[in-house]
């Protein structure tokens, strides 16, 4: 599927948008020999580095700091009463951004890459138009345009909330702030303003959080949460906000008001393919909104392709990377690459942390006719003397007829970086007896996932029937 330059174009690849997607799919094509221009309205770095996963994560250290703290008297310490200030934070993290945006801009010129600092918008196949009119010609286009907040169904008041987008530049911390969501945007946000000190309450129209992870981590988190003083409100929704001066009051379905600084939805992202001339070309959306594409990331225009979460398949920066990466390779590198977007590791940055790869308890048993699962739950050994009230939460599931780990979730200090590891093991195809027969590491908390040897159920559709189960005495 390699293509080879042809002169009657201006460049053999127009990329539209410089998130971690496109800007990896423009240095690696640049590499290979094309030549390529890169458009960028706002900022090279696209959501992750600009206000997503980056700028998130530094204030998720931040918040954590007022724990460490509390924790240290129990260990000897005696640390004079802290003081924090909202806009130094806020600064030095600008300061961060400011850095990864110069070091993306110097690797796209290193690699020869253009950048086009407007907005782009597809005329035909091959031809695209910037915002002061000037087109260029071009062999191929690559849509990774990302995605955007969703602020939902039309509400009175809405024009009052703000998204994540804004709450990472909020000039000072919200005293109190409600948060409408439930998916990983909203958690990490809630337990970042927790933290900080902020009165958080969280909004969700949904049974319990985090939809469509495991049923018991989903729980544990709560609870979590919960303990840590955060007020989870599900089977709500915000139906109207009031601005009274500086404050605003938040009415929820069941009638509830609840008076706040800031009201931040957090429902969920679309991607963000509207107004660039898709339609006019007829490219193909599926029914989850985002840009169909096969295998090779290739819109069902021939030469024009899509990666990242504009395409809603693994909204994940390491997989629009990788997605990126494989493009180039496939179309300019001669070497057809499809990505794999089964059994990806993903970390929610909440308090505590979660790791997950695989498959949810739920899922197993609808894939796998015999399915074992072994759980576990203890207090961490910093908590034995520091006192706080937190567990860690750990379970994996294994298909009972071949052995494999098809499923690990993990609530705990830096489950980020543990999942990261694991994740190598079960895409890898680990079994558990791999798993026990690895030697543990002591004193440590993830030895626990080398030494579960009860299990918690077992569940079997062959000996008696579709959903039952054995549970483990």
């Amino acid at each position: 599927m390699a293509q080879t330059s042809k002169s009657q174009y201006d460049v053999d690849l127009f990329v539209i948008g410089a998130g971690s997607g496109g800007v990896r799919a423009a240095r690696i094509a640049a590499n290979y020999g094309a030549r390529v221009v890169v458009a960028e309205e706002f900022r090279v770095g696209g959501t992750c580095v600009i206000r997503g996963c980056v700028p998130k994560k530094l204030l998720v250290y931040a918040s954590r700091f007022s724990h460490d703290f509390e924790d240290a008297a129990g260990f000897g310490w005696t640390v004079p009463e802290a003081t924090f200030s909202w806009p130094t934070l806020i600064a030095n993290k600008d300061r961060e951004i400011d850095r990864l945006e110069a070091a993306y801009v110097a690797n796209l010129e290193r690699s020869k890459v253009k950048i086009v600092r407007s907005r782009a918008v597809i005329e035909d196949p091959h031809t695209v138009r910037l915002a002061n009119g000037d087109t260029v010609t071009t062999d191929n286009i690559l849509i990774a345009t990302g995605g955007w907040p969703h602020m939902g169904p039309h509400i009175p008041g809405i024009e009052h909330a703000i998204s994540s987008n804004e709450a990472l530049h909020l000039p000072e911390l919200p005293k109190r702030i409600v948060i409408q969501g439930g998916g990983y945007i909203a958690v990490e946000f809630a337990c970042i303003f927790a933290g900080m000190g902020s009165e958080v309450t969280l909004v969700y129209r949904g049974g319990n959080i985090l939809r469509g992870f495991d049923d018991d981590i989903r729980e544990h988190l709560r609870n979590e949460m919960q303990t840590r003083g955060i007020k989870v409100l599900c089977g709500h929704t915000v139906t109207a906000i009031d601005k009274s001066g500086d404050e605003f009051v938040s009415r929820l379905s069941d009638g509830q008001a609840i008076a706040c600084d800031k009201v931040l939805f957090a429902i969920g992202r679309r991607p963000n393919c509207m107004g660039i001339g898709m339609e006019k070309l007829g490219i193909r959306c599926h029914e989850h909104g985002g840009i169909e594409v096969d295998e090779y990331s290739r819109t069902s225009v021939a030469n024009i392709y899509a990666v990242g979460d504009v395409t809603n398949r693994v909204n994940l920066t390491p997989v629009a990377i990788r997605e990126g990466h494989a493009f180039a390779d496939t179309v300019f590198g001669g070497k057809p690459t499809r990505v794999d977007h089964v059994q990806v590791p993903t970390a929610v940055f909440s308090e505590p942390e979660l790791g997950v790869i695989g498959l949810t308890e739920a899922q197993a048993r609808e894939r796998f006719d015999i399915v074992d699962v072994y759980k576990s739950t203890f207090r961490p050994m910093k908590a034995t003397l520091s006192g706080r009230a937190t567990r860690v939460f750990m379970k994996l599931l294994v298909d009972g007829e071949t052995g494999k780990v098809v499923g690990c979730h993990i609530a705990g200090p830096d489950a980020g970086e543990l999942i990261q590891l694991i994740g190598i093991a079960v895409k890898m195809g680990a079994t558990k007896a791999d798993f026990d027969a690895t030697m543990a590491v002591h004193p440590t908390m993830a030895e626990e996932l080398v030494t579960m040897r009860e299990k918690a159920a077992s569940y079997s559709r062959k000996t008696a029937g579709e959903g039952a189960d054995k549970a483990a005495e």
